[in-house]
């Protein structure tokens, strides 16, 4: 039977809150610090426009994309070219062809909502400074509809003093039309773990403490099922089917153990970084290094070496390695082309990823 008095749904929803405040929060996080809702993403509305006021740096004459869009915003404006036609435009360099884009918030947007907009030069332009969008539409991400979500316009200002072909318009973009992605399809809702949770394991646990946690009054029938290792669909109960967005906090709120996805080294080269999940197992190989030899495991080398963990010359870990690597003043940057090497050769037990 659904419940359709608001008075229903809150005493509900109350003593959810009393019930998952009481869970001990050790060793726990909540759905939303791991996962979004399906729906509720950014878009990026686009468009092709025209800046003008340019003090000579424009595209010039000679760039027929931005003369034939200058010429036909002339004609909408009621001042068409004379006989000469486009010949009229060829010392037009205050003009430059530009490609306009806004990112919509994941919550979406209103009428009359503004929102920052980007303008990158696609034409021989080399300067941007002083120029001003002239009013541009913009549509959204589907090129199968042709709604004109937005209007951008007004002064440029220039990303930095080096790249001056591109730059942004603080609130230039006014939204024209509503713009929301739906968030549930069918009576249910999908999970979408990030990126640094996806995981089959993962995204079952998940599944596992919606239906632990939310089943009541369903029947103890499940809600939940992990469709893959990113995706997990919930079916909306019938009492919440006139209130999902009650539903959606309930699940989001519903806690699980820490998740642990499988190991994971994380690299950033240029910051000289290295992030080791876990006990990141390696297999038996021998490092040398110049001078050094550091082995990992397996038979005894009959070089001078440093032995890597000889309490545990089973199963050696990464971090003792970079520890050992460490301890003789290998560079960072070295270590990472040991692990990369580590990877290459199979010997790597963890997904190692480059930022």
């Amino acid at each position: 039977m659904r419940i359709k008095t608001a008075h229903r749904l809150l005493a509900v929803w109350l003593a959810f809150a009393c019930w998952s405040a009481a869970i001990p929060a050790h060793g726990q996080t909540t759905l939303k610090s791991i996962c979004r809702v399906k729906g509720q993403e950014e878009n990026t509305l686009q468009g092709l426009g025209i800046v003008v006021g340019l003090k000579g740096t424009g595209d010039g004459g000679n760039f027929l994309p931005a003369i034939n869009s200058l010429a036909k915003v002339m004609t909408v404006m009621g001042e068409p070219l004379g006989t000469n036609g486009l010949a009229e435009l060829k010392d037009a360099k205050n003009v430059a062809m530009v490609a306009v884009t806004a990112t919509v918030p994941a919550a979406g947007a209103r009428q009359g909502d503004k929102i920052d907009c980007a303008v990158s030069s696609i034409g021989p332009a080399k300067d941007l400074t002083g120029g001003r969008l002239f009013l541009t539409a913009l549509v959204g991400p589907d090129r199968n509809d042709p709604t004109v979500y937005a209007f951008a316009q007004g002064p440029i200002s220039l990303d930095n003093d080096t790249l001056t072909t591109t730059g942004r318009i603080h609130g230039g973009c006014r939204l024209e039309a509503d713009f929301f992605n739906p968030f549930t399809k069918d009576g249910r809702i999908t999970l979408v773990l990030d990126d640094n949770h996806a995981d089959f394991e993962v995204a079952q646990n998940v599944a596992e403490a919606i239906n632990d946690q939310l089943s009541f009054g369903t029947s103890d029938v499940d809600l939940a099922v992990a469709i893959n290792q990113a995706n997990v669909v919930v079916n909306i109960p019938d009492q919440y089917l006139d209130a999902p967005v009650m539903f959606v906090a309930m699940v989001l709120a519903t806690s699980i153990h820490n998740p642990q996805p499988g190991p994971r080294v994380v690299i950033n080269e240029r910051a000289g970084s290295i992030v080791i999940s876990g006990d990141v197992e390696i297999g038996a190989v021998v490092v040398t290094h110049k001078n050094v030899v550091i082995e990992t495991g397996g038979a005894m080398s009959a070089e001078p070496f440093i032995p890597l963990d000889p309490n545990e010359t089973s199963k050696p870990k990464l971090d003792a390695l970079v520890k050992a690597l460490n301890a003789v003043h290998v560079p960072t940057e070295d270590i990472i082309d040991v692990i990369k090497g580590l990877d290459r050769n199979g010997k790597l037990h963890a997904q190692l990823i480059f930022e």
